[in-house]
């Protein structure tokens, strides 16, 4: 039986170069995307969604892994943690046992407490909150993104050289969001600055008016974002109406993704933000990575979120071939002890929480070639963005 090498590789249709398999053999591999398709985060669903398409069309042109051919299912969880449960149970009754592409990190915390009852695993690539490899840990979710803390790690590289001390915090009142709060707040008082304005708005906010007055109100000299999706392009927009954008100093993350600038336009320029994916990264892995892309999506670049969910499959289906089998439990072990070269560079998975180790940039908003796009401006190491393991993680 073909087996690749687990650093072979930085494409998936590299890792499997020189397999020789022809077409398929035995059972598929079945992966379940139970992800937001409408509702505020629908445009992540989305972006999610293109990242598996792309992965699984790459990987079967060349056979599959070891033979098995990659199948998925779609369901639609509107990011609301109690249909994302009842949406993956769906998928895994239905033989979808590998779980991917929830969003919101209320999701990814009602599905992993039942990925053993289930016999399944889940691969996190969006899902930010700490507690998910933290206090919340189960062994059979991974994440492949960046949680909170290296967030917090990237923020403090660039907030130590800023002179605001006063800021303003905007978040979504959710896990995430008021973990991104609570870390930015941590960051800040660490190095003389203090909180003077705090508000979050729940999913599907429509009129940010009374947060923007409350931070004009409050004197704050910079402005800490912490949403998403449609959320973050509605509070944009109103900010810029009400002149908040040209007062203040703002900076966020998944505030500066590619989609919400590409909605805003000229309007997000200037704006700072942590990146943890650009396709500007100048290496030759990336850059064959957004030309395969462009090939897929024409006139496209792929965005943080569809890089972030790519990333996460080249680590997810060498874990496969690594274990010989398709079975959750195997694919676990294997999993949480993978080094797999990806499009950023080689990622480990770290066993005693399950997190991928992964550096993180800071970057702002420029015009690149006449558009708008994150442009990275600081590279925080591994070694800096991510401390030690939780203890509170017990695997």
């Amino acid at each position: 039986m073909t087996k690749f090498n687990l650093r072979a590789g930085v494409a998936l249709a590299a890792l499997l170069a020189g397999s020789g398999l022809a077409q398929a053999e035995g059972e598929p591999i079945r992966i379940g995307v139970p992800t937001a398709l409408t509702g505020a985060y629908g445009s992540l669903g989305e972006q999610v969604s293109r990242a598996v398409e792309f992965a699984k069309d790459e990987i079967n042109a060349k056979g599959g892994i070891d033979g098995h051919l990659v199948e998925v299912q779609y369901l639609d969880t509107q990011a609301k943690a109690e249909n994302a449960r009842a949406q993956a149970e769906k998928l895994v009754n239905d033989g979808y046992t590998i779980l991917f592409g929830s969003i919101a990190s209320g999701e990814a915390l009602a599905i992993a407490p039942m990925l053993e009852p289930w016999d399944a695993i889940a691969v996190g690539t969006t899902a930010k909150a700490d507690v998910l490899t933290g206090a919340e840990c189960t062994p059979r979710y991974f994440r492949a993104n960046i949680p909170d803390y290296a967030d917090a790690a990237a923020v403090g590289a660039w907030l130590k050289d800023q002179p605001e001390k006063k800021w303003a915090i905007m978040g979504s009142d959710t896990a995430w969001g008021r973990n991104s709060g609570a870390s930015f707040t941590e960051t800040a008082g660490g190095l003389g600055g203090g909180i003077v304005s705090e508000g979050y708005a729940g999913l599907g906010t429509n009129d940010f008016a009374p947060y923007i007055q409350s931070i004009l109100d409050s004197g704050a000299e910079g402005l800490w974002v912490a949403l998403a999706g449609r959320d973050a392009v509605n509070f944009a927009q109103q900010a810029k109406q009400f002149g908040l954008l040209d007062k203040i100093k703002v900076a966020g993350t998944s505030f500066v993704t590619d989609s919400t600038v590409k909605s805003l336009g000229e309007a997000s320029e200037g704006i700072y933000g942590i990146i943890n994916y650009s396709a500007t990264l100048d290496t030759p892995e990336n850059k064959a990575f957004v030309a395969a892309w462009d090939q897929k999506y024409p006139g496209t670049w792929p965005t943080n979120f569809e890089a972030d969910a790519y990333i996460g499959l080249q680590m997810l289906f060498a874990a496969i071939d690594a274990a010989d089998s398709i079975a959750p439990e195997d694919i676990a072990g294997a999993l949480a002890v993978a080094k797999v070269d990806t499009i950023i560079g080689p990622l480990e998975m770290r066993t005693a929480d399950h997190q991928a180790i992964r550096g993180n940039y800071f970057g702002q908003v420029q015009a690149v070639d006449g558009v708008m796009r994150p442009v990275i401006q600081l590279e925080i190491p591994a070694s800096v963005s991510m401390p030690e393991a939780d203890p509170d993680c017990q695997l």
